[in-house]
């Protein structure tokens, strides 16, 4: 993830894993990813060929599919996932994020084990998104009880199809999704255009130079939705910001990043502790943290909070009650409550 106020980036590369049933608009929604900007490594957790539109390919080699915008697409079963993804986060591919698309029968819980469990700092956890078909998913339930086990863990829902179903399906469907999960992030999806912004950073490389024109540049231009439902597709997607000149309340950041607001999908910023010399760099994706020191130039003390079905008053006053207060003390041993998230090796 890249820090907010042009930090540097993060030696950890965003590993976002996408699941959901056969059918339910999974490879739809990385295409969409893929003309965002951003340099993505798409992996397909399954044994079948890369599921990618084939206009998007531009060459493939040794398995990896390499994309007219930079992106990469592999192919990886649960015993080679792991090797796929410490390639793909190599400096010299210089990716943005990783997207593994699992297969519709796949178990996406045993691949974020894989991801969190990983010894390598280069891959960070983004979050698990599970797609669920708002057309199907009620015939499917039945014989297909993993689909509730499954959004019941998963850090962002994504309803597909909104726009096949009428009203009182598509609210269903909805409160449906909360009663299972009713924390996690949920967004209205019309033909996979989900808001790349809500899973990723997406840098703005408009300015990079004179360049050949890509593929992904024309795909890019001609994206913009025609079909009416763009606006009431991306509705539920918000950020709240906090500016704070000063120290953050250890105990009270760490209550944020561990216990995300309903509604929010990922937390990520650069901030100051009571006491410790140098800012860091905090990300917390459904409850994951991850905390580095800040090495770039950029002021500390802003942080994002990014999701979907937030209420935002109430974030807003999580936000604002972070700062350290003028009359409070804060005991040297709270700073704890954030830096034993600090990767293994790193200062303290």
């Amino acid at each position: 993830m890249r820090g907010v106020c042009d930090g540097p980036r993060m030696s950890a590369v965003p590993v976002i894993v996408l699941s959901g049933f056969l059918g339910a608009g999974k490879t739809t929604m990385v295409n969409h990813l893929l003309r965002s900007g951003a340099r993505i490594g798409v992996v397909v957790n399954d044994f079948g060929a890369v599921s990618v539109d084939a206009l998007l390919v531009a060459g493939s080699v040794d398995g990896a599919v390499r994309l007219g915008n930079g992106c990469i697409c592999c192919t990886a079963d649960a015993d080679t996932l792991g090797d796929v993804l410490a390639g793909l986060v190599s400096p010299s591919v210089a990716l943005d994020a990783i997207v593994v698309e699992t297969s519709g029968l796949a178990e996406p819980v045993a691949v974020v084990r894989m991801i969190t469990g990983s010894a390598d700092p280069r891959i960070g956890y983004g979050g698990l998104v599970y797609v669920v078909d708002a057309e199907n998913v009620d015939a499917l339930r039945p014989d297909h009880p993993e689909i509730d086990r499954h959004v019941a863990v998963a850090d962002l829902v994504a309803v597909s199809k909104v726009d096949r179903v009428d009203d009182a399906r598509r609210d269903a469907v909805l409160a449906g999704v909360r009663s299972v999960n009713p924390t996690a992030a949920v967004t209205e999806v019309v033909d996979g255009r989900i808001d790349p912004s809500l899973l990723l950073d997406v840098p703005d490389r408009r300015d990079d130079g004179p360049r050949q024109l890509e593929l992904a540049d024309l795909l890019a231009a001609d994206s913009h939705d025609h079909s009416g439902h763009s606006d009431h597709a991306h509705a539920r997607y918000a950020s709240v910001a906090l500016t704070a000149g000063g120290a953050l309340h250890p105990r009270r950041l760490a209550a944020l990043l561990e216990r995300p607001p309903t509604g929010a999908y990922r937390i990520k910023g650069v901030v100051r502790l009571p006491g410790r010399r140098g800012p860091l760099v905090v990300h917390a994706v459904g409850g994951f943290v991850d905390v580095a020191p800040h090495r770039g130039r950029s002021s500390a003390g802003d942080l994002v909070v990014i999701g979907a079905g937030m209420n935002t008053e109430e974030v807003r006053a999580v936000l604002d009650d972070l700062p350290v207060r003028d009359d409070e003390s804060v005991d040297g041993r709270a700073e704890i409550a954030v830096t034993r998230y600090l990767r293994t090796g790193e200062g303290r």
